[in-house]
């Protein structure tokens, strides 16, 4: 690479000037450029392989920094995947969980009411046949006193009871 270079430099005044008829000085002028090539080379040399290896190294350092960046930024997506996945799992439980207890608290209202009615259900027949009771008490009270407090009426057993059998219906 550094030969085809040093030839480019060589021969590029040469064929500049090759095709002119006229005389000149070409050969110090040559010789010149490659004496002046040859020094620029010596001094600046070392100055540019240190500056392009220095940016090399730099640019290489800033690539691997985004290549550890992007890795840990794909990391950091895989993880969040992760955890909405765990997540989705969590919610899903919750809800089967959550529709499980809504049954189990339907059956237990639901019990709970039949128990709840079926109580009502026979205090009221109960309080029914008792109030029965009381006025059926309270008419065969009422017809003993009329019977007893009138001394004009002479009955029979079997008329008395037909009586009462009157005023209960």
């Amino acid at each position: 690479m550094k030969k085809m270079l040093f030839l480019s430099f060589v021969l590029s005044p040469l064929a500049l000037f090759a095709s002119s008829d006229v005389q000149t000085d070409i050969l110090p002028r040559t010789v010149n450029f490659l004496i002046f090539g040859a020094i620029i080379y010596y001094l600046l040399a070392d100055k540019l392989k240190e500056f392009f290896t220095g940016r090399t190294a730099s640019i290489q350092a800033e690539l691997d920094e985004v290549q550890a960046t992007l890795e840990e930024s794909e990391k950091k997506v895989q993880d969040a995947k992760a955890e909405l996945e765990k997540a989705k799992l969590v919610a899903q439980e919750l809800v089967s969980d959550a529709q499980g207890d809504i049954d189990s608290i339907k059956n237990k209202i639901s019990t709970s009411c039949e128990s709840d009615i079926a109580y009502l259900e026979k205090s009221f027949n109960e309080k029914t046949e008792l109030e029965a009771k009381k006025a059926k008490k309270a008419i065969v009270n009422e017809v003993l006193e009329e019977l007893f407090n009138d001394s004009d009426v002479a009955m029979s057993q079997e008329n008395l009871s037909k009586v009462i059998l009157k005023k209960a219906a």
